[in-house]
């Protein structure tokens, strides 16, 4: 089968490029010619046989010409025409979307009909929902100047994005913004998709509220795999150190013992780093680890609990993962189907999670990890404080994250290729 996969991105930058370039590679090794269409970009790592992409756009430095924004993000003809060359000389059977709006546009969903027309073949066209684009203009409903949650735009209205200032708070954007959505809508682009990969039940009840794409909807859960054993990491926990050198009291001893509280991920306002910060800071006594990077890395380095280990991967990630003795997951808009909280779980690591979104989805909580309600620092902080105390708590979660069954890799990718690269989107 010859699948081309598309996303703005095509370097490492966040959650999506991570689905994409794991599913592409897990179906290179089961036969599948893959090849990816994209903006181009110096950190490119994955590519089409002919080098064609689009030009780099950036719209938070200002390499973008003014003049230009606002015809770019709405419908670019750049896209559909270089996207029509990946076509041609692929010849692919499926296009696989992914996150396409505002640098590629949904532009490229008319290359593929285009495509379809000219050589009166049928293309099966896939999108992978990472956000809330096709329903929230600004993909995370979540008003930025206020942080608060919304569901004004569901349902087609559209305006109040531009009375929100929902796009990089930014009246003009935010009008764009509005404008696209009002303009994908008018002319049912997004209909045309035959089917909608959802990684959570929240995220399909979303996509759902539009007549358009309830039929085309299914929940399939994002993939994770366990890289090395559970136990590997456990028996070097004690060797990981605590947060500022500092050894917590009451948590016992011997390789199960856990000497910090761990959060991975982005250091951001949406992300409740915030939040979770005020909660480190009401609990001085216990050393916290951060890894990752963002907005918020200056705040972050200032905690004196808090021990910044920056951005970390791999074999390295496995173990912080695997020594912490709880993670926290703090999120503060509608978060999808994260892998950090799959991760801590596989990796036999019990998880405090914000209420918000799918994460919640993820957990059994009171079994393997438990909620608070998302922005609420001292329910956060109580909670935090409450497993630390208890690890006999911790380790009966550890022993329930056995049970836990997330789809690998190969799995998923036997399912997306069967039920919905094959078949329609109810797995017929």
């Amino acid at each position: 089968m010859k699948i081309l996969i598309v996303n703005k991105f095509l370097y490492r930058n966040g959650g999506s490029e991570t689905y994409i370039f794991q599913l592409g590679e897990e179906l290179q090794k089961r036969g599948h010619d893959v090849q990816y269409f994209g903006m181009e970009h110096e950190g490119r790592i994955v590519g089409n046989r002919i080098g064609c992409y689009t030009s780099d756009m950036d719209f938070h430095t200002g390499k973008l010409q003014k003049l230009l924004y606002p015809f770019k993000i709405i419908y670019s003809f750049e896209a559909k025409r270089k996207m029509g060359r990946v076509l041609r000389d692929m010849n692919p059977d499926v296009v696989h979307l992914n996150n396409i709006n505002f640098q590629l546009t949904p532009s490229v969903i008319y290359a593929v009909h285009a495509y379809e027309k000219r050589t009166d073949r049928k293309v099966r066209l896939v999108y992978t929902a990472h956000d809330y684009q096709w329903v929230c203009p600004n993909h995370m409903m979540r008003i930025p100047a206020t942080g608060k949650i919304c569901f004004a735009c569901r349902g087609g209205y559209f305006g109040m994005c531009t009375k929100n200032r929902c796009i990089h708070n930014s009246r003009v954007k935010s009008l764009l913004g509005t404008i696209e959505a009002k303009f994908y809508m008018w002319r049912r682009t997004y209909g045309l998709v035959d089917a909608i990969i959802c990684p959570s039940e929240f995220m399909k009840r979303q996509l759902d509220s539009n007549p358009l794409l309830e039929e085309k909807t299914v929940m399939m859960r994002n993939f994770v795999e366990r890289p090395v054993d559970v136990n590997a990491g456990r028996a070097d926990a004690g060797a990981s150190g605590s947060a500022k050198g500092k050894q917590p009291g009451g948590a016992g001893t011997g390789a199960q013992t856990k000497d910090y509280v761990l959060y991975f991920g982005r250091f951001s306002e949406e992300k409740g780093i915030g939040t979770l910060l005020a909660a480190c800071e009401a609990l001085p006594d216990i050393p916290f680890v951060f890894a990752g990077t963002g907005p918020m890395e200056e705040q972050v380095s200032k905690v004196k609990n808090v021990e910044n280990r920056g951005f970390v991967t791999g074999e390295a990630l496995y173990r912080l993962i695997a020594g912490a003795r709880f993670s926290v997951y703090p999120s503060e808009w509608y978060e999808n189907c994260p892998f950090s909280v799959m991760e801590s779980q596989m990796y036999g690591t019990p998880v405090l999670v914000s209420d918000l979104g799918g994460a919640p989805e993820l957990v059994q909580a009171g079994r393997t990890g438990e909620l608070f309600r998302g922005g609420d620092v001292e329910e956060l902080t109580v909670h935090i404080r409450e497993l630390w105390e208890q690890p006999e708590v911790c380790l009966a979660y550890r022993e329930n994250c056995k049970e836990i069954k997330f789809d690998t890799i190969g799995e998923y990718c036997d399912k997306i290729v069967k039920n919905v690269y094959n078949g329609s989107p109810d797995g017929n």
